[in-house]
C-alpha cells in the first residue's frame, strides 16, 4: 500500500473495508447497543480513513488503528448531547441474523449486558485475539488491571449465561 491515502485503488479500499467492517461494526454495536447508531459509526470510521493520510505497516497496525478510531469515535458519540437526550429501547436488534453461531449469539447479547469495562475487554481478547499486553497498550490501562477486568468480566458473564464457561 502506498504512502498516501489518495493513491490508494478502489481494490484496497475494498480490501481494507472486508477485512475490517465486521470488527467495527461488532464494536460499535458494544459501545451504542444499537444497530443503527452503529452502521453510522461504521460509516463514520471509514469516512475517517478514506480522509485520513495514514500508512499502515502490517495487518495488525490496520487492525488496532480501526479499533482504536472505532473507540474513540463511539465514545464521542455516547458524550455527545443528542445520546443523551435520546431514549433507547432495550431491543436487541437484527445483530443475532447476521451472525452464524447460535452460541455466539449467545454470548453476545449476553455480553452487551455487562458493563463497559468488561464487554470491551472481553471483545478485545476473545473475538479480536489481543493478549493482555496488547489490550493494555490500547486502553490505556495496567496489564493488570486488564487481566482483572477479564477475569471479573468471565464470572460476570458466566452466570449471565446460566454457568456455562465462556472462552
Amino acid at each position: 500500500m502506498e504512502d498516501n491515502s489518495l493513491l490508494r485503488t478502489d481494490k484496497e479500499l475494498a480490501e481494507m473495508y472486508q477485512r475490517n467492517v465486521n470488527r467495527v461494526y461488532k464494536l460499535c454495536y458494544i459501545y451504542l447497543k444499537n444497530a443503527v447508531d452503529a452502521e453510522d459509526a461504521v460509516q463514520s470510521v471509514f469516512l475517517k480513513l478514506l480522509k485520513s493520510n495514514i500508512y499502515f505497516n502490517d495487518c495488525e497496525h490496520e487492525k488496532a488503528w480501526f479499533i482504536t478510531t472505532t473507540k474513540n469515535y463511539c465514545k464521542d458519540i455516547l458524550k455527545s448531547w443528542w445520546k443523551r437526550q435520546r431514549v433507547d429501547f432495550e431491543t436487541l436488534p437484527e445483530i443475532a441474523s447476521r451472525d452464524e453461531d447460535k452460541q455466539e449469539k449467545e454470548i453476545i447479547v449476553k455480553l452487551l449486558a455487562l458493563p463497559e469495562k468488561y464487554r470491551v475487554v472481553l471483545h478485545l481478547y476473545y473475538f479480536e485475539e489481543y493478549s493482555v499486553k496488547e489490550i493494555a497498550e490500547l486502553l490505556g490501562r495496567n496489564e493488570s488491571t486488564i487481566r482483572s477486568q477479564l477475569q471479573r468480566g468471565r464470572e460476570k458473564l458466566k452466570i449471565k449465561l446460566g454457568g456455562k464457561d465462556f472462552g
